[in-house]
């Protein structure tokens, strides 16, 4: 059994940010393989089925991204999933818009909800997506960046990474983390 975690913020007003990619991921993930997400548990909003074969929770913490841990825990426990089994969807700076990269560990970086799942699970040795968004053009402006108003154009930007996110996790189910890293990376 696989579990798979998107990272966002639970409000309307969030849906279409930078900082929401995680859900996004999740959300194409879901009616693509007609996964209900209706279920509520451990702070979560989640749904499972079977994707390629492979039996799968998917979850959108709703905790607010800096508390994603708590959530993630809970249902890591309580489904005693294996870390390798374990995949956190994210959006990440770091990456080019459009593109996305597929780790099988790793430290958080500077994003909170992953620095929040690492504390909690106490280990950074789970596969992650990540979802590039880019950098401001100004440091500083890094929270108005993640959660602010995203142009109409660079939406669809954006949403080339989420689809690709999909594909890269329907891919791990079907042929393994190192052939999808192969094929995304």
């Amino acid at each position: 059994m696989y579990l798979i975690i998107g990272l966002g913020n639970p409000e309307a007003e969030y849906s279409k940010t930078r900082h929401n990619m995680g859900f996004n991921a999740i959300n194409k993930i879901a009616e693509k393989y007609e996964i209900e997400m209706k279920k509520t548990k451990f702070n979560g909003i989640y749904g499972s089925g079977n994707i390629e074969g492979e039996k799968v929770i998917l979850v959108k913490p709703q905790t607010y991204m800096n508390l994603s841990g708590k959530c993630a825990k809970e249902f890591f426990e309580f489904y005693k999933i294996e870390k390798e089994k374990m995949i956190i969807i994210y959006d990440d700076m770091d990456v080019e818009p459009g593109k996305i990269k597929i780790r099988k560990q790793g430290s958080a970086g500077s994003h909170n909800g992953m620095k929040s799942i690492i504390s909690e699970i106490q280990t950074q040795e789970f596969p992650r997506i990540r979802i590039g968004i880019g950098r401001p053009t100004h440091e500083h402006d890094q929270i108005n960046y993640v959660i602010g108003h995203v142009p109409e154009e660079e939406l669809r930007k954006l949403e080339e990474g989420v689809e690709k996110a999909k594909e890269a996790v329907i891919d791990i189910l079907q042929k393994g983390m190192d052939h999808a890293m192969n094929k995304f990376n």
